[in-house]
């Protein structure tokens, strides 16, 4: 799934010819499974700057950490799972979030549920203020988070190991290619 046909385009189109896969995981959970904090956006994380930030300029669209969602399971309306503030990745002001609407001990009608099928990919800046809410659902929550970053960027402190990946493609070692400046190849060849 890091290189996939259909979204792989988004990934060169928000994060640059030379994106490349930075972390992935995935999330289960059951009814009753607890919310997450708010947190992501344009500010500090952990007490120290942050790769979260959304760029637009003449025309061309750039991100910092970028996450393709895979959902294995529904979640409908209510039923919890992926929640945000729309439209945060643009502010300046995510610092001004009251802390009980970041842990969800206030509901606050600017933070929403994202609704999403069986077989949809949700696709999100970092830069976006976001978190987990309850899941109320009786079936259970499943995604696979893939997290991808600009070609010389990273969020993770460790690397993948393409030796790993023996029957990796050459496009998906290159996706898997820890950061780099300089010399780093696109990652989709173009053939020109």
């Amino acid at each position: 799934l890091i290189d996939h046909p259909k979204a792989l385009p988004y990934m060169v189109e928000l994060l640059g010819p030379k994106v490349r896969v930075d972390h992935d995981y995935s999330i289960f959970m059951r009814k009753g499974g607890k919310a997450g904090r708010l947190h992501g956006g344009q500010t500090m994380q952990g007490g120290v700057p942050g790769d979260h930030w959304y760029k637009y300029h003449d025309g061309m669209l750039r991100n910092g950490l970028t996450v393709f969602t895979y959902c294995l399971s529904h979640a409908g309306p209510a039923d919890g799972g992926l929640g945000c503030i729309p439209g945060s990745h643009k502010s300046n002001f995510t610092v001004e979030i009251p802390d009980e609407v970041r842990t969800y001990q206030r509901t606050a009608h600017y933070v929403r549920q994202v609704e999403a099928e069986a077989g949809d990919l949700i696709i999100f800046t970092e830069a976006l203020v976001h978190g987990t809410m309850e899941w109320t659902a009786e079936h259970e929550r499943r995604s696979l988070l893939y997290k991808f970053s600009p070609g010389h960027s990273s969020w993770s402190s460790t690397y993948y190991d393409t030796a790993d990946y023996p029957n990796a493609t050459e496009q998906q070692q290159r996706m898997l290619a820890p950061p780099s400046v300089g010399r780093r190849p696109d990652t989709v060849e173009t053939g020109e």
